[in-house]
């Protein structure tokens, strides 16, 4: 078999070492050493050199959780090119597993070119995934914390959401403070609603009236804190992620441009895929990556239905909650698309759908350097015409014939 880095090393990395193995071939004869590291910053700068004194142009390491981060970090630094491999894509012979094995093998498919890069994105980029992923737990925390809250007036028999959508809206919230506060009659309770509440006093009245106890209150004020407490977390990640955004203002308004996709959207999107859309050879390659295609189960000539491939859980995330705001805009393709076919499968798959049209459309619109252009919601209409116009002139001209369209003139 050929081999396409004559001077490379694998990587089995751990929590606490780092199993190395540097292959060279000199004079046609293949020579391998294998050395053990710890995962500290002076182990690891001892990786770094020994690698350097070997001579290795090339580095693979498996992406084994968050372990893998420091290495590449450091090793970054050097002249050293880097590949990350999904470790499902390079799983050594069964019934031969030690570490050392592991980096000897990585090693040898790195010197024939066999292992597939997956993507890593610049610094800036995966500063600002953290961010955005974070502030995307926390704002999972609130919202469990505010099913807590709902929870515990439910046990004191207060269905305040069955007449308030949101219980901590500014009518909710007086009146969740009020009973924290000690305050258990209905009418007062009810008129603390905001005048916009379409709910009625009475109806209010009646949803309120409750068996509040001291455990309640405590429960309530307890989870009212952490709220608030997160919510505060969240505005400073905002004013950091709005620091890192500086470099990315053009491409962020780029994807704003698409419809269903605003202000906390565009900057997950790109912090996920990144502003680079080189790194990726198509728009199909993008969709892999992110999961939005099926993948392939053929055998023979038989050809069987699967689900969409395992992709990034957080892009595909916010690509399906910007779908479904997409859907909701009266007037855009992504409208017309969906409900085309949502009329022959199911709702999930049409979505999902959609979202893989989205992100097609922010891959060459980043790829251009282009905004968005929505085909309308009549693209179908007028695609489907224009498809049977050309089928039946192609049939005609099969037959010996040369037509030429006039459109008809339409009557006032």
């Amino acid at each position: 078999m050929e081999v396409i880095h004559r001077r490379c090393a694998g990587l089995d990395v751990h929590k606490k070492t780092v199993v190395a193995c540097v292959r060279c071939v000199q004079d046609g004869e293949v020579r391998r050493e294998v050395r053990t590291f710890g995962t500290t910053t002076s182990e690891l700068l001892a990786l770094s050199a020994w690698l350097a004194e070997n001579g290795v142009t090339h580095i693979a390491m498996e992406a084994t959780g968050v372990y893998w981060k420091p290495v590449w970090h450091i090793l970054s630094d050097g002249e050293f090119d880097l590949v990350l491999a999904n470790a499902a894509h390079i799983k050594n012979v069964p019934g031969r597993k030690t570490d050392v094995n592991d980096a000897t093998w990585i090693a040898e498919l790195l010197a024939h070119g066999l292992i597939r890069a997956s993507f890593v994105p610049g610094e800036e980029i995966q500063e600002l995934r953290v961010l955005m992923r974070t502030r995307k737990q926390l704002v999972r925390e609130q919202t469990s914390h505010t099913q807590r809250l709902q929870k515990t007036l439910e046990d004191a028999n207060i269905k305040l959401d069955s007449e308030i959508t949101d219980i901590l809206g500014v009518s909710g919230r007086r009146m969740v403070e009020a009973l924290i506060a000690g305050e258990t009659d209905a009418a007062k309770l009810a008129a603390l609603a905001h005048r916009r509440i379409k709910a009625s006093q009475e109806e209010l009245q009646a949803v309120l009236q409750g068996r509040v106890t001291e455990n309640h209150r405590f429960l309530l004020h307890l989870h009212l804190r952490q709220i608030d407490g997160l919510a505060a977390l969240i505005e400073e990640i905002d004013g950091q992620v709005a620091v890192h955004l500086e470099p990315f203002r053009d491409a962020i308004g780029q994807v704003s441009t698409v419809p269903g996709v605003r202000d906390i959207a565009a900057p997950a999107i790109l912090a996920e895929i990144g502003v680079d859309m080189s790194l990726f050879p198509s728009a199909g390659h993008l969709l892999a990556w992110a999961g939005l295609c099926p993948s392939n189960n053929q055998s023979a000539d038989r050809r069987r239905r699967s689900r969409l491939r395992k992709g990034s859980r957080w892009l595909k995330g916010i690509l399906i909650q910007s779908a479904w705001a997409a859907v909701r805009t009266k007037g855009t393709y992504y409208r017309s698309q969906y409900y085309r076919l949502a009329a022959r499968m199911e709702a999930k798959k049409a979505i999902c759908a959609v979202a893989a049209a989205m992100l097609t459309a922010i891959y060459h619109m980043l790829k251009d350097g282009t905004v968005h252009q929505d085909l309308g919601a009549d693209h179908f209409t007028r695609r489907s015409k224009q498809s049977r116009t050309n089928r039946l002139v192609k049939q005609l001209a099969s037959l010996g014939y040369h037509v030429e369209i006039t459109p008809m003139a339409t009557t006032a």
